[in-house]
């Protein structure tokens, strides 16, 4: 099971969504959760049923929430009245220590201490995280530049041992200023051996069925060569072979982009690191545009 939480105010805008997709395919999500989307539920909707996710429950935008002590005292008191194993993850709008916070206003020393108050009401702990320090960004350069720490995923000690390979990762920030979370429940899979299946996007490549046709006809001096299950054996294989040879290096170069966004997304940025980000980024998602019909 994967789940992602994600504070994402552009979702009106089509490449927010696009990796918002992007993601959820990715990791295989099984549980999304939005936060301050400013969208009303007809629009989620909308979003929902093209990602062919079936259950999902909106609460509408009203207003800004800024009283964050009072935020708190509720998860306390909602913990208190229900006594089941925890695991909260999302955007908790605080800097719990100087080391999540880079430039902007000093550390604030009160609201990290209701932080320690609340887990220590709770009994909660921070699931640690890969693929970067901060979730957070201004999006400025140089002087200007503030990145902080904000999304975080917090368990209860008997969901730890009930999830003992849970992992967090932070994804890359396309589109929003802040990153995706993602937690991984069982952690990651390993890697085994795939079963053959037909890709749809393999049909607008001219090459595929000239691979289907060519090996099809072909019998190489065999005599078992032009019985149907062989053939449709090594149709398998050269098809395969194919797809990792032709098609396989956009989903390479889409992964190394990533990694350079997550690189530079962990770091106070000059005006040319910040323009090469612009550009990985819309390098990033034409990849995925020209994929996104696949993904479903």
């Amino acid at each position: 099971m994967a789940m992602l939480a994600w504070n994402v105010r552009g979702l009106g805008n089509k490449d927010t969504v696009r990796a918002l997709k992007n993601a959820a395919f990715k990791y295989k999500v099984d549980i999304i959760f939005l936060s301050e989307t400013k969208q009303k539920k007809r629009y989620i909707e909308k979003i929902r049923m093209k990602m062919k996710f079936d259950n999902a429950f909106y609460v509408e935008p009203d207003g800004i929430a800024e009283d964050k002590r009072k935020f708190w005292e509720t998860l306390v008191s909602f913990r208190n009245d229900v006594n089941a194993k925890w695991c909260v993850l999302g955007d908790f709008n605080v800097v719990v220590s100087p080391e999540e916070k880079y430039r902007g206003n000093p550390f604030d020393q009160n609201s990290a201490k209701w932080n320690y108050e609340f887990l220590d009401q709770t009994y909660l702990m921070e699931i640690p995280s890969s693929g970067g320090s901060f979730t957070w960004s201004n999006q400025r350069c140089n002087e200007e530049s503030i990145l902080e720490k904000l999304d975080r995923i917090l368990s209860s000690l008997d969901w730890n041992f009930l999830f003992l390979k849970a992992i967090s990762i932070i994804d890359v920030a396309i589109a929003s200023d802040h990153s995706p979370i993602i937690l991984l429940v069982n952690g990651v899979a390993k890697k085994s051996e795939k079963e053959f299946k037909f890709e749809s996007r393999w049909l607008i490549e001219e090459e595929c069925s000239q691979v289907v046709k060519d090996e099809w006809e072909n019998k190489d001096n065999c005599p078992s060569r032009g019985t149907f299950r062989v053939k449709l054996r090594r149709t398998r294989v050269k098809l395969s072979k194919w797809n990792r040879e032709k098609l396989g290096t956009n989903r390479s170069l889409a992964g190394e982009t990533m990694q350079q966004i997550k690189e530079l997304q962990d770091v106070p940025l000059s005006p040319d690191e910040a323009a090469k980000l612009k550009d990985l980024k819309a390098k990033l998602l034409k990849t995925w545009e020209s994929e996104e019909m696949y993904w479903h």
